[in-house]
């Protein structure tokens, strides 16, 4: 039984195409899950391309101040646990067991670190970032005339003070977000 197929308005096949090559992408993405290096070098060479791109164009300095900015708030809520363990609201949910967060004393149970934004989601946008930024330097309209130096200073004072609290947050409910330093147990150890 064949059905006759009703013709496509432009809408309708921008549509399908939009939706194949959001698959492809997707699938691309799937692909590339597991080659966590790899995909970090291609994000770290397109940062690099485009450092030298503003470098030598000396210009876009608020493009590259913008994905800074951007950069230190996907890098933050990397090292950021999900369930903060420093929030009222989420004492009051504890109690009815709906929440779990951090051990803060050495009897208490363990749970593992859980981040706000998981490795892969933090390479991806940070990767669309670079690309966007690197984009984005290519246009005249985005070559806002500003003095670099103030950017660069007030962007390490930042990054500076946010780390300060990231790292005492951290000391205080004791976790360490990195696999640094820790066990790992293999199958085959008894």
């Amino acid at each position: 039984m064949e059905t006759a197929e009703e013709p496509m308005t432009p809408f309708g096949t921008f549509t399908a195409q939009s939706n194949k090559l959001q698959r492809q992408y997707q699938a691309l993405l799937d692909q590339s899950t597991p080659y966590v290096t790899y995909r970090w070098v291609g994000t770290g060479v397109a940062l690099l391309l485009f450092f030298l791109r503003v470098f030598v164009a000396q210009g876009w300095y608020i493009v590259a101040y913008a994905l800074g900015i951007y950069l230190l708030n996907l890098f933050l809520a990397f090292l950021t646990p999900k369930f903060d363990p420093s929030s009222d609201a989420l004492d009051n949910e504890m109690e009815d067991g709906s929440v779990g967060t951090l051990p803060t004393k050495q009897d208490e149970e363990f749970r593992p670190f859980i981040r706000r934004l998981p490795e892969f989601k933090f390479w991806h946008s940070a990767t669309r970032a670079v690309v966007i930024s690197f984009v984005c330097s290519w246009f005249e309209i985005f070559n806002i005339p500003v003095f670099w130096p103030v950017l660069v200073m007030y962007w390490l004072m930042l990054f500076i003070l946010t780390m300060r609290k990231q790292i005492q947050h951290m000391i205080k409910y004791r976790y360490v977000p990195f696999t640094i330093g820790k066990a790992r147990y293999n199958k085959n150890s008894n």
